[in-house]
């Protein structure tokens, strides 16, 4: 079918879809929503929640729930089961209710949780219940608007592309996407293929967690933490106050709220995102912030040094756990103990591992390659997992879960604050003394939003451009790895990751849940003013390469951002000097604290485009949403 054919095809399924769909008169957006089937890729399903064959709805939950049951049927002897969570987002509870009627229907034993769960213990239940297979309903880090749909395997590790395309397959043989039965969860729960999971998988998670600590000295540190409106708030408070910490909680963010009323996007690897932790903490001097996203598998960490809240990222932070964690399992290691890290993760943890006599072994973007491993381990008996991380905010220790945990990463982050806080030292000092040995790494991430038809097949085009070139592109390259071929046992994957001389690197690759397309730069030197120097020479390739001039990058990417809010920024004019006059609508029109918006379109545009501006806002008008 086409597009328009398409959008008929979804006119004939409900009344509320169809009004939803009538009410739409932009062409664009329905294009948007009809050119193509919200995809299951490796990471599951993730897309706008909303009507039609590309978002996130019943329908489409449905569909990818019975693939799965046919798959489940298919690949497994015996009675199967599987286990639901979900997290703090609209719609998580209704869809993951949807999964369950559709498993129900089709015989398979079903654990769905009764209130919102972290990611991570949905890793563990999957183990720990026996089994075949979990789902969670979850967009992770995304703006509200965004749901998604995470399939795990019977290990408790998010499916491996060997697996998910099988699943893959199974879901694209469901034809009539309106015509999937479920059955009514009452009538499951009578019968027996529904039981809802109460508190002993949490208790259990809890002491799995827990046992994964290795500094138990009492200390004062005092720390303010954010669960951002979701699921967090209960799992890390309780392991923070067994080891005996002074926690407070920022109140405001601690309820459950599936618009993150409070934030601009409640992804703890941007920086006001943790804004209002950083407020109350600085109130009462607090030694650490800590803010774990929606569903809880990542952490950001900010640290009070000399006076001022210092914010990591996720390459930082993963460092200092490698080598805090280090420092009290020296006695335990073998020959066999690994680390593993993803290929666009820097590789300062890599080296303080290596000194330690650990293995380390570099997987693809993602953490279910990570998890994988564990598996393969466990399996083989050729290593043994000791901990692993990727650059994004997600580590992990211990092996009774597969997946990133930002539970356990948050206690051992306070267990480390404490230890260096005991020998007078903050965790930017710690990271310093790792700079001094091992010299000094300054990392970054940009990902430019190219949304809809258009935009999928500029990324395309990009990603072509840059094989094209790839002995040129940039300079003093002295090695060119194409993923795309496979290298080594990694499945191929579109990805490129440039070296340059001196140990700096740049990796390239679209994402593949979101319209983005991501550029990482790890860059390596003597000091963070000559790093500096190399990453913005570097990026202003990047912005000849993507057209990145402050128009187009108000226009690009910081005007999707600010939609995803309810508000509209246009670019007006930049004047000689450095004037940059914006229109701002919709909610932000009528925002009390836009100064804060403004400051980081500043602050953006000058890391991605390399050019200061002052910014004038001007309000006008909100659109149509205010008429």
């Amino acid at each position: 079918m086409n597009i328009r054919e398409k959008y008929e095809y979804w006119l004939t399924f409900d009344e509320d879809t169809r009004k939803e769909l009538e009410s739409i008169a932009d062409e664009k957006e329905i294009e948007d929503r009809f050119y193509k089937d919200l995809e299951f890729g490796t990471g599951g399903l993730r897309g706008v929640m909303g009507a039609g064959a590309n978002r996130m709805n019943k329908y489409t939950v449905s569909k990818a729930t019975k693939g799965l049951c046919e798959y489940l049927k298919t690949e497994f002897t015996g009675d199967k089961s599987v286990v639901i969570a979900y997290d703090s987002r609209n719609n998580s509870k209704t869809f993951a209710e949807y999964a369950a009627e559709v498993l129900c229907y089709n015989g398979i034993k079903t654990f769905l949780f009764e209130e919102i769960m972290p990611t991570p213990v949905l890793s563990f239940s999957v183990r720990y219940l026996k089994c075949n297979a979990g789902i969670v309903i979850t967009a992770s880090h995304n703006p509200k608007e965004y749901n998604g749909y995470k399939v795990y395997d019977k290990y408790g590790c998010q499916l491996v592309p060997q697996y998910a395309d099988k699943v893959i397959s199974y879901i694209n043989n469901v034809k009539d996407i309106k015509s999937v039965k479920h059955m009514n969860l009452n009538m499951a729960l009578s019968n027996g293929f529904l039981t809802y999971i109460g508190d002993e998988v949490l208790n259990n998670y809890i002491s799995e967690v827990e046992k994964m600590d290795v500094y138990k000295e009492a200390s004062d540190l005092k720390v303010f933490y954010t669960p951002l409106h979701g699921t967090g708030n209960i799992p890390v408070r309780k392991v923070l106050s067994d080891m005996s910490f002074d926690v407070s909680v920022v109140k405001e963010q601690a309820v459950a709220d599936g618009n993150f009323t409070t934030v601009r996007s409640p992804n703890p690897e941007e920086k006001d995102a943790l804004n209002l932790a950083l407020k109350k903490a600085e109130r009462e001097n607090a030694d650490l912030v800590i803010g774990t996203d929606p569903d809880c598998d990542r952490v950001g960490v900010g640290v009070l040094h000399n006076g001022k809240y210092i914010l990591l990222t996720g390459n930082q932070t993963g460092a200092l756990l490698v080598d805090f964690y280090l420092k009290f399992k020296k006695q335990s290691l073998n020959p066999k103990s690994t680390l593993v890290k993803t290929i666009v993760t820097n590789d300062l943890g890599a080296e303080i591992a290596r000194k330690n006599g650990l293995n380390v072994v570099e997987t693809l973007t993602g953490f279910k390659y990570i998890g994988d491993q564990i598996t393969k381990y466990e399996k083989t008996g050729e290593n043994e997992f000791l901990i692993g991380y990727e650059e994004s905010y997600g580590y992990l220790v211990g092996t009774y879960a597969r997946d990133k945990d930002a539970v356990v990463a948050s206690m051992l982050i306070c267990e480390m604050a404490a230890y260096y806080k005991k020998h007078k030292m903050t965790l930017a000092d710690a990271l310093n003394v790792l700079y001094a040995e091992y010299g000094f790494y300054l990392d970054s991430l940009d990902s430019f939003v190219l949304k809809g038809k258009d935009g999928a097949a500029r990324i395309k085009n990009i990603m072509s451009y840059f094989r094209a070139n790839k002995a040129t592109v940039f300079p003093n390259i002295t090695d060119v790895k194409d993923y795309s071929t496979g290298i080594g046992d990694l499945p191929k994957s579109n990805v490129l990751k440039f070296f340059l001389k001196g140990g700096s690197w740049i990796a390239v690759r679209p994402s593949g849940t979101e319209p983005k397309l991501k550029i990482y730069y790890s860059v390596r030197g003597i000091d963070s003013s000559t790093c500096e120097r190399s990453l913005q020479n570097i990026r202003t390739i990047i912005n000849g390469i993507m057209g990145t001039d402050i128009e187009t990058y108000i226009k690009k990417i910081i005007r999707p951002k600010i939609q995803g809010d309810g508000g509209e920024v246009e670019f007006e004019s930049l004047s000689e000097d450095g004037t940059l006059t914006l229109i701002f609508r919709g909610e932000c029109s009528k925002c009390l604290i836009l100064n804060r918006c403004v400051d980081w379109i500043a602050e953006e545009v000058l890391k991605n485009t390399g050019k200061s501006v002052k910014i004038k806002a001007v309000r006008k008008k909100p659109y149509f949403w205010d008429n």
